[in-house]
């Protein structure tokens, strides 16, 4: 497990993005899938890049106390 950002590769397969979340393999592939979200196909793989990621959540984290 990652203990801090600079430690996250600069892509992220689905299964590291559930760990990060803390959320099912399920749920990780069903938000890479949404609209707007930072996800890429590289092949069969599906991706998403770190920094992407980090201002994705600082978007839908606005106003949350």
């Amino acid at each position: 497990m990652f203990t801090n950002y600079d430690e996250l590769p600069l892509l992220l397969n689905v299964k590291q993005l559930a760990d990060l979340l803390g959320v099912s393999d399920s749920s990780a592939y069903e938000l890479v899938q949404e609209d707007g979200f930072p996800s890429l196909r590289i092949g069969k793989w599906i991706v998403v890049p770190k920094e992407e990621l980090r201002k994705w959540i600082a978007t839908h984290t606005k106003g949350v106390t």
